[in-house]
């Protein structure tokens, strides 16, 4: 009897749709308010009881099929155009299941890490974007994060809703913004459904199967994903749910009288290391700060930093801040009331999902200010751990979404493989930038995996990394700007497209907040691509180089009418160009357009054999835009060892 519960537990965990009772039931992410994909065959699917005839009715088609002896059954529906809203009935020998509000038009799948995460309650006019986001015609369908270590065939929750002021806030932003593009041009019905997981590998994100095809997958092969972990979802599902009741919080540690005597000592800020390295799960801090009595009752602020991957930041015992996604800058706001003159007590909580946890931050990067004036925080604060993934039997980072291949292919992904959709879009790089050069096979790896797992060739479009840390003083190698060439390098693929944001980023933030002209990029680059529009949909794009002299001369295609600078200078002088020779030593170069063409030099390099173009972290002043205004993407003409190469 206790398997049976335990079993029955887990089922219910995992949100599959097993028929315990012969009725007929779909996925959840059929619905109300859902888009089906237009013009092509529409796949409708669920279980029953074996050999059970289920009948659809929908649009003013009628067509029946059967389950087979596992209660599985699936039937097409033939091809329709745009239109709705509809009603779809579906049903059994014991029930019917009804969607109403459907409508027929172009389903886009959004995923990645966290800048498609990033909702649009967070981003650049996200007040009067929410105010005016109402429309009948777009539909949003979020998928939970889950890490599962089984293909699914279900999402754990949730069901399409149209797009109003209510829905939108906690929305993808990027996704909202590219599918209000696509709308207000095309005025066809737009499905967007995001999955995506903050921080995540692109790893993650590939089925199992293709993994195989990654070299360092490939020594599994043969092995199913759970035996090659040596753990499975029972053990994940424990380490979840001690992590979501906290005896910390219970226990209320971030109480000032609590006592933390016994707590260890640990420099702050800085890396989980020692007893804790390789470990995931929660973790407190606590340290004092002493302020003038002037302090008393004043408003002041914290900045931690970069917390990895979540926290909760308390001061005397009062909650002041909690972000959920690692690397945003933790900079909270502390109402008045809450300091005091003489000791204030600090707690931070922080959780770690997988990889590294704790503070990503320099010294002077952690402080308090109020009255104007900065107290530093950096140094010995008590920690202590209320939940560790050792405990649970995990190695090193095993009980995140990072710590294998497939974890969220398997749950966030695969569910939805059948559900047809016009293309994706794709957010996602800045984790895998340390290994940029291995990127050059994965991200071909996952966009051919799902375009398998479909079955059909539909478009993928991406954003190229922003522009991001400090502005290089000289140029030099770059991890991001090797990351951007594997990006560029993957549009070889047939049907593929690049947004190109380096003017847009933040050098202090991973997370531009303008996602609205992240949206607009995609956006044009779908008309290109998916719907064949004559636009250019992007930037110029490098072709050839020919030397001339102590000059380089640069020709590039997608030009449009011609060449330009964005500050539509009438000197035409394009910023971010760095020129070498032999010595592959790169200096800052002059560069010019000239007719389609553009002209590289510096005085410096008498016999040049090779030009970059906003080769670094943050080129964030990179100019040179096609007749329609966008940008080229960064690129360079050599061939040169970089920095990820071999790693």
């Amino acid at each position: 009897m206790k398997k049976l519960i335990k079993f029955s537990l887990l089922v219910l965990w995992l949100g599959l749709s097993v028929p315990v009772d012969a009725k007929v039931t779909l996925p959840k992410f059929f619905s109300d308010n859902m888009v089906l994909q237009r013009e092509m065959s529409i796949s409708v699917w669920g279980n029953a009881d074996k050999k059970e005839t289920v009948t659809i009715e929908f649009n003013g088609t009628t067509k029946s099929g059967q389950a087979g002896k596992d209660g599985k059954w699936k039937i097409e529906l033939p091809p329709m155009e745009y239109g709705g809203p509809f009603q779809m009935t579906i049903k059994g020998k014991d029930n019917t299941v009804t969607f109403d509000n459907i409508l027929i038009g172009d389903v886009w799948l959004c995923s990645g890490q966290s800048n498609m995460e990033f909702n649009l309650n967070s981003a650049k006019g996200a007040e009067e974007a929410i105010q005016k986001s109402a429309n009948k015609q777009i539909r949003l369908l979020t998928v939970p994060k889950t890490i599962q270590t089984e293909e699914c065939e279900d999402i754990p929750s949730g069901s399409w809703e149209e797009c109003n002021p209510s829905t939108t806030p906690n929305f993808s932003a990027a996704a909202y913004f590219f599918g209000q593009a696509l709308e207000e041009e095309l005025d066809v019905p737009i499905g967007l459904i995001h999955s995506s997981w903050g921080g995540t590998d692109i790893e993650t994100w590939t089925s199992w199967q293709a993994a195989m095809e990654n070299s360092d997958y490939s020594s599994y092969k043969g092995k199913t994903l759970e035996k090659s972990l040596g753990y499975s979802m029972k053990d994940i599902e424990r380490f979840k749910s001690s992590m979501q009741t906290d005896k910390g919080i219970k226990e209320k540690w971030f109480a000032p009288t609590y006592n933390t005597t016994s707590w260890k000592k640990t420099h702050v800020p800085a890396l989980w290391e020692g007893s804790l390295k390789n470990e995931d799960g929660v973790v407190w801090y606590r340290t004092e700060v002493t302020l003038p009595e002037s302090a008393e009752s004043q408003v002041g602020s914290i900045q931690l930093g970069a917390v990895d991957d979540e926290d909760i930041t308390y001061v005397n015992g009062k909650q002041v801040g909690n972000i959920n996604f690692w690397m945003a800058n933790r900079n909270y706001h502390i109402p008045a009331g809450i300091l005091k003159g003489g000791k204030n007590s600090l707690t931070v909580c922080v959780k770690d999902n997988g990889g590294e946890g704790g503070f990503l931050a320099s010294d002077d990067q952690v402080y308090l200010e109020v009255g104007g004036k900065r107290y530093p925080l950096a140094g010995e604060w008590s920690y202590k751990p209320s939940v560790l993934s050792s405990t649970f039997g995990f190695k090193g980072t095993g009980s995140g979404p990072n710590g294998f291949s497939s974890l969220l292919y398997n749950g966030m992904i695969h569910p939805l493989v059948g559900y047809g959709i016009k293309g994706v879009i794709w957010y996602q790089g800045e984790n895998n930038a340390g290994r940029a050069y291995h990127y050059r096979q994965l991200f071909p790896l996952l966009i051919n995996d799902w375009r398998n797992q479909w079955g059909y060739e539909f478009p993928f479009l991406w954003v190229q990394l922003a522009s991001f840390m400090a502005e290089e003083a000289e140029p030099g190698g770059s991890n991001w700007a090797e990351l951007r060439e594997a990006q560029n390098m993957t549009l070889r693929l047939p049907k593929t497209g690049q947004a190109v944001i380096t003017d847009i980023g933040e050098a202090m933030d991973i997370h531009p907040r303008n996602k609205k002209d992240v949206g607009i990029r995609l956006a044009a680059n779908a008309l290109k691509i998916a719907y064949g529009k004559d636009v250019l949909g992007s930037g110029p794009v490098y072709q050839s180089m020919a030397k001339e002299g102590n000059k380089i001369i640069l020709s590039f295609t997608n030009t449009g009418k011609g060449l330009s600078t964005q500050d539509k200078s009438k000197y035409k002088y394009v910023k971010g160009f760095a020129i070498a020779g032999d010595d592959q030593k790169f200096v800052w170069a002059q560069a010019y357009i000239q007719g389609d063409k553009v002209v590289v030099f510096s005085d410096e390099v008498k016999n040049p054999v090779a030009v970059r173009y906003g080769w670094a972290n943050n080129p964030y002043d990179n100019n040179l835009v096609n007749s329609d205004g966008w940008l080229a993407s960064p690129f360079r003409t050599d061939n040169w060892k970089g920095q990820t190469e071999g790693k």
